[in-house]
């Protein structure tokens, strides 16, 4: 079956295979504005009730599950560390861009190098796993500092890994809109 997505992309959905959306070139996502991780996880019950009484529309490639899943997996490389380092120059070039990663919008579509899939954490869970994912690995930085130093930044304060794992959760939750 093909369908229309609000986006203008085409996406053929069968149970075996979903042609990939560009998702650097999505128009009409959600605008989120989320300043705190608490108004993360409102968003996230909302669009998981919207999930439920049919109203929720896809814009990308990743179930809402698999996005709060993502999400929730990100969180906890900051504690537990993530299997991944960029090369220095991609370290040295982000560093320069620090603020606009903490406080501005992220860029859709940024693929990791050498990473099947583009980037970890992207198992398909249901929407109340990925959910409960999310909740305690926010619960938990909200209530622990980081003893890891981010692959990118480096070490962090506590309020910006909360502000960076906020601005994360923004840019993938504009995925996802509702009727």
């Amino acid at each position: 079956m093909i369908k229309a997505v609000r986006n203008d992309f085409l996406q053929f959905n069968t149970k075996e295979h979903i042609l990939p959306v560009d998702s650097r070139k999505v128009k009409n996502r959600r605008v989120v504005k989320l300043s705190t991780l608490d108004e993360v996880l409102a968003d996230a019950r909302q669009l998981a009730v919207k999930e439920r009484e049919g109203k929720l529309v896809v814009l990308g490639n990743w179930t809402l599950g698999q996005s709060l899943g993502h999400l929730a997996q990100w969180i906890t490389y900051s504690f537990e560390g993530v299997a991944f380092s960029p090369s220095w120059f991609i370290r040295m070039v982000a560093r320069l861009f620090k603020k606009q990663f903490l406080n501005g919008s992220l860029p859709a579509g940024v693929r990791l190098p050498k990473v099947e899939g583009g980037t970890f954490g992207v198992e398909v869970l249901s929407t109340e796993e990925g959910q409960s994912r999310l909740v305690a690995a926010v619960e938990r930085l909200k209530s622990t500092v980081p003893d890891k130093p981010n692959v990118v930044f480096g070490i962090l304060t506590h309020q910006e890994w909360m502000a960076l794992q906020v601005n994360h959760a923004r840019l993938h939750l504009s995925f996802f809109d509702f009727k």
